[in-house]
């Protein structure tokens, strides 16, 4: 039976600030893979605040959401295509319309998730009812 290794998270002194929305949180998630693609020897970028989870935190909730039937193949080649040119798919472009509409379903299934973690703030519509 394979045994894991499980480390401590270093705790940071820096600002942990969630992303204003999934749609950030995917770019920043795909910026980071291609960073680690091209062998960055250094992922961490040097700025006032930390990010509230790791690349590899969004993967894995996509591929939740993949298993769960929430995410199919089209989703996440919209997903990746967009995620790749850094720029979502322009619902004004005639044929960019459908794929606006795919990428946006993807977005809100991933939000769901990346909202309860605390990963992306909550919006007005969103926020927890404090008794």
């Amino acid at each position: 039976m394979a045994r894991f290794n499980f480390f401590p998270k270093t705790q940071f002194s820096k600002k942990i600030i969630p992303f204003k929305d999934t749609e950030e949180a995917w770019f920043w998630y795909v910026r980071s893979e291609r960073a680690r693609r091209e062998d960055a020897l250094s992922l961490k970028v040097e700025s006032i605040e930390a990010r509230p989870c790791d690349p590899d935190d969004i993967y894995r909730f996509v591929m939740q959401l993949r298993k769960r039937k929430k995410l199919n193949s089209e989703h996440l080649k919209v997903l990746a295509e967009y995620g790749w040119k850094n720029q979502p798919p322009d619902p004004r472009v005639y044929s960019e319309q459908r794929t606006w509409a795919i990428w946006d379903e993807a977005l809100d299934r991933l939000s769901t998730i990346l909202k309860s973690k605390g990963i992306v703030e909550l919006d007005e519509k969103h926020c927890r009812v404090q008794p």
